[in-house]
C-alpha cells in the first residue's frame, strides 16, 4: 500500500501529526512489510504554497495523488480546517485525487467542534474526487496522550470499508 500523510497544522512536528501518523500506522498494519509512505508537514511548506512557480510544492502535489490511501489532518481553526491545509488542496484541480482513497482526521482542544471533520473537512476531500469511505476521526486534546486504544476503537469499523474501496478504485494520479 503507498500511503501520504498530509498535515496542515502550522507548528511542524505537531500533536496533529502524530495522530495523523497513528492513524496511517493502524491502516497500514505497524511496521508491516511493503508500505511505501510520504509524509507532508505543511508547516515545513509554508513559505512555498502561494508560490505557483514552486517545483517542491508541484512535485508533493503529484506524489500525494499516486497514493493509494491519503491520510488528511489539521487541527481545529476557527470550526474548521487551517489556511495551510486549505492552500495546499486549492492547487488541485477539481478531480485532482480522483482515485484516491482518503481519511479525514482533525484534532481539536474540546468535543465542541468534533462535526468539523464530517462537515468541512470530508466534503474537501470529496470535492477533489478522492473516495472517503468511512467516516472521519476527531481527536480532542484530552485524548493525546493515549492514543492507541481512540485510533483503534476508530479503526475497527472503519478498515473494512477502506479495504473495500482501496481494492475497487486504484489510484490514477496524473
Amino acid at each position: 500500500m503507498s500511503t501520504a500523510v498530509v498535515v496542515g497544522n502550522p507548528r511542524a512536528g505537531s500533536r496533529t501529526l502524530r495522530v495523523a501518523l497513528a492513524v496511517a500506522d493502524s491502516l497500514e498494519g505497524r511496521g508491516a512489510a511493503g508500505t511505501d509512505r510520504l509524509v507532508v508537514d505543511l508547516a515545513d511548506l509554508a513559505g512555498e504554497l502561494f508560490d505557483p512557480g514552486s517545483a517542491r510544492v508541484a512535485e508533493l502535489l503529484a506524489e500525494v495523488a499516486r497514493r493509494s490511501l491519503v491520510v488528511v489532518a489539521s487541527p481545529t481553526y476557527k470550526a474548521s480546517y487551517t489556511g495551510l491545509l486549505k492552500a495546499f488542496f486549492d492547487r488541485y484541480d477539481n478531480d485532482g485525487l480522483a482515485g484516491t482513497v482518503a481519511v479525514a482526521v482533525m484534532t481539536g482542544a474540546a468535543p465542541g467542534h468534533a462535526l468539523a471533520v464530517e462537515v468541512h473537512l470530508r466534503p474537501l476531500l470529496v470535492e477533489l474526487g478522492a473516495s472517503v469511505p468511512a467516516g472521519g476521526l476527531y481527536v480532542t486534546e484530552d485524548q493525546m496522550d493515549d492514543l492507541d486504544p481512540v485510533v483503534a476503537a476508530w479503526a475497527g469499523p472503519a478498515r473494512p470499508r477502506l479495504a473495500r474501496a482501496l481494492a475497487a478504485d486504484p489510484p490514477q494520479g496524473p
